[in-house]
């Protein structure tokens, strides 16, 4: 796995693709559970956790010093969150 993040490029843009793609697949993962548990109709705590995972990756990108990823990841999280803060008031 060290021998793929040295071969990562140390770029914004690939820590937000990183930081769009994590979220995407957890997010939908967590429709799928919601519309198929019915005692899971309103948890949307689930999106947040989706989004949340984003934190984990972002420091694991800074302890490899790929700063440039981790503030990619960043970005990607604040952007993710805007989009929730959206769908809950909308």
């Amino acid at each position: 796995m060290n021998d793929r993040l040295k071969a990562l490029n140390n770029s914004v843009w690939v820590g937000l693709v990183i930081g769009l793609l994590v979220p995407v697949i957890l997010c939908s993962l967590a429709l799928y559970i919601i519309h198929h548990v019915a005692s899971l109709t309103k948890a949307d705590l689930l999106y947040i956790g989706g989004i949340a995972v984003n934190a984990y990756t972002m420091q694991y990108f800074f302890k490899y010093n790929k700063e440039n990823i981790g503030r990619g990841i960043l970005a990607a999280t604040f952007l993710c969150a805007f989009a929730f803060f959206a769908y809950k008031v909308f």
